[in-house]
């Protein structure tokens, strides 16, 4: 079932669906976010406001107006005063002049004249320009004026009468303070007193939108009066609840939209490179591109997303999904071909810039650590400087990196000189610690290994010495133990005269002679073993054949030392590529082994399994006698556990089994664990 449902999770076609579900949901999303953003011009509050009256809408219904009516009585006050130049300021007279005065700056301009005369002369010659500038001055305010009048008195609802004592501006006959306050809205802003109604209006987070704009009258001969009639209330309260629920209906969606977005992003996040068989990240054509291209493609998509807008903003409703699908889909794939890099762990190092400046690096570096001293001279002395000129505002800092660099040298330096005096003196195991993987850190990597080396080899050396003296003494008392019992016996054939001993002494020296024969033959094959000098034709076997004929064959020892064999092997078969004989002469020296040294009544295990590319047969067996012997030295010529040498076997067995194997391509191991012998045989699987 799990696979199953794995092949259906990870299949292109379920991949497929999921990302046209998500390109939905994404362009749908943006749909619905900009519905909301037209609807509301990007103020949101609206939304979440239970209160008209403390809603952004109901401020922005006077907000305009208040700002143009106090510019009225503040700036303009009346046309005759606008003719006048009551709206000219000293400091915008003085910059027009200003201005006049650069533009005729080359014809106007004298040395001769003084500082602090050339303003005054220059208004004496250009007074006709100045005067005649200043009288546009006043046509601009006079224009703007009558735009003001004309927009507030074309402005519906709220009713206002606006006052500073002289002027007057109003929409409605009403003019009376009370009359305004029998509305069901108004706000009423009298000299120093604020009166609103309903009182949660001051609550309203932008009333101070209003307040900053009355701030800049002088509140003596301010009166502004605004009322909302009931009628116009009510119908600017009723439109302000419809858009409002066209708004929550398009959060609603939009979260729908996000929602969806999400759980398909995330879905094809996890399941995006992977396959139904295995667990590993494949990368496609789009996925070679370099990351930080992808990026930028991604970065050049929304500035094409914002330019397309731009040009169809006219008619954005209808052409918003087909532009936006297209570039949402070859967006996401771009992101998602960014996801296999992250979960790949190959986000940065697939970068064009990180590729070129590694490879410059690695260059870099592999001239420097391949060259010889000179080269590293040249590298040091030519790029330094390059480093100083491209950092020198930070100059400072390159010196103390320079001279850390210096220092650590001259002492990795110093270390090997050192080194080089102890191990002179014959402390061989001493070890040079250089960090890095310089020139130095080679040297002392080679002093190292130089040491280690000549450590080895004198431990070789003294190991050698120490077996051949024990070799010399195992095989001269492996032989001398039969030569002597022949010698005495052929000297006691000689004086008896009695035929039945003197058949019981010929069966003793033909045993004798027997035994001698057997370790002259071990020896012998121990030597051609040992040498490699063996013809070697390696084939196809079945091991598990191969071992169950062979035990059929060694049936009578295995009852005469009265052993429980237990042989485990996988159903298949089992191949390996070895030599038939040298293999089967293998198994019988450890067999051999097994039969002589086993403890009577017990079991012997023989195991086949399959480890990887090599096939492992192992023996397990107890011992009849304790195994005091470290399982290394079992493998020497001439080595018994059974260090008082009174069985019958010649130690060489266990010896010429590995190097028999070894020959094969294989590998021969014994373990030992209190009274419990392995042995262990490694052949390549065919």
């Amino acid at each position: 079932m799990d696979t199953k449902w794995k092949k259906f999770k990870r299949s292109w076609i379920t991949k497929g669906i999921v990302f046209v579900l998500m390109v939905a949901c994404f362009t749908g999303g943006i749909k619905a976010l900009i519905d909301i953003v037209e609807s509301t011009n990007g103020e949101m509050e609206d939304v979440f406001v239970e209160d008209y009256f403390q809603s952004q809408s109901y401020i922005e219904e006077s907000d305009m107006l208040i700002n143009n009516l106090t510019r009225l009585l503040g700036e303009y006050k009346s046309e005759e005063h606008i003719l006048d130049g009551g709206t000219i300021s000293a400091e915008a007279m003085q910059i027009r002049k200003e201005d006049l005065l650069y533009e005729h700056y080359a014809e106007f301009h004298d040395p001769s004249i003084d500082e602090a005369d050339y303003m005054e002369q220059f208004e004496q010659e250009y007074a006709e320009e100045i005067a005649q500038a200043r009288e546009e001055m006043i046509q601009d305010d006079l224009r703007e004026y009558h735009s003001i009048v004309q927009r507030i008195e074309q402005t519906g609802p709220p009713l206002f009468y606006a006052t500073d004592g002289e002027n007057v501006f109003t929409n409605t006959t009403i003019t009376e303070k009370r009359a305004f306050e029998k509305h069901p809205a108004f706000m009423i802003f009298e000299g120093y007193d604020q009166s609103v109604f309903p009182q949660s209006t001051k609550e309203n987070e932008s009333f101070h939108w209003i307040t900053n704009y009355l701030s800049s009258l002088d509140p003596q001969e301010m009166t502004i009066y605004l009322a909302f009639t009931e009628q116009s209330l009510n119908e600017l309260e009723s439109d302000w609840q419809e858009q409002k629920e066209l708004v929550k209906d398009a959060v609603y969606l939009l979260a729908v939209f996000l929602i969806g977005f999400l759980l398909t992003f995330g879905y094809l996040a996890s399941v995006i490179g992977k396959k139904s068989e295995d667990e590993a990240i494949h990368f496609h054509g789009l996925d070679k591109l370099y990351n930080d291209i992808n990026v930028g493609l991604c970065f050049l998509l929304i500035m094409l997303w914002f330019f397309l807008m731009g040009i169809v903003y006219k008619s954005i409703d209808t052409m918003l999904i087909p532009v936006t699908a297209p570039i949402a889909a070859v967006g996401l794939l771009l992101i998602l071909s960014l996801v296999k890099h992250v979960k790949n762990k190959s986000l940065f190092t697939h970068m064009l810039l990180y590729r070129v400046f590694y490879h410059i690096a690695k260059f870099i570096g592999a001239v420097y650590l391949s060259g010889g001293v000179g080269i590293k001279t040249v590298l040091i002395v030519v790029g330094y400087p390059l480093l100083v000129a491209v950092t020198f505002f930070m100059f400072p800092v390159t010196i103390a990196v320079a001279a850390w660099f210096a220092f650590k040298k001259v002492k990795a330096f110093r270390s090997i000189q050192e080194g080089v005096e102890i191990v002179k003196e014959g402390k061989l195991h001493h070890r040079i610690d250089v960090d890095g993987k310089g020139e130095f850190a080679r040297i002392a990597s080679n002093i190292n290994g130089i040491t280690d080396g000549l450590s080895k080899a004198v431990d070789s050396e003294l190991k050698s010495e120490r077996m051949k003296t024990e070799l010399i003494t195992n095989v001269s008392h492996d032989i001398r133990t039969p030569l002597t019992s022949i010698i005495t016996y052929v000297d006691l054939l000689k004086r008896e005269e009695d035929p039945v001993k003197k058949q019981e002494y010929i069966e003793v020296l033909d045993q004798k002679a027997k035994r001698l024969q057997l370790l002259t033959d071990d020896l012998f094959d121990a030597a051609k073993a040992s040498s490699g000098n063996i013809p070697v034709e390696l084939q196809q076997i079945d091991v598990v054949s191969l071992i169950s004929q062979g035990l059929g064959e060694v049936n009578d020892k295995i009852e005469a030392a009265e052993l429980d064999l237990k042989f485990r092997h996988p159903e298949d078969k089992v191949y390996v590529t070895a030599d038939g004989k040298l293999f089967w002469r293998s198994i019988e020296n450890v067999l051999s082994n097994i039969f002589k040294y086993s403890l009577r009544g017990t079991r012997v295990y023989i195991d086949i399994e399959d480890v990887g590319d090599q096939v492992c047969l192992s023996f397990k067996n107890i011992a009849s006698y304790e195994l005091n012997i470290p399982a290394a030295e079992l493998l020497t010529r001439f080595k018994r556990a059974d260090e008082s040498r009174t069985s019958q076997g010649s130690g060489l067995g266990l010896s010429i089994a590995k190097n028999l194997i070894e020959t094969q391509n294989g590998r021969f191991e014994i373990q030992i664990d209190g009274d419990l012998f392995k042995a262990m045989i490694y052949l390549p699987k065919k």
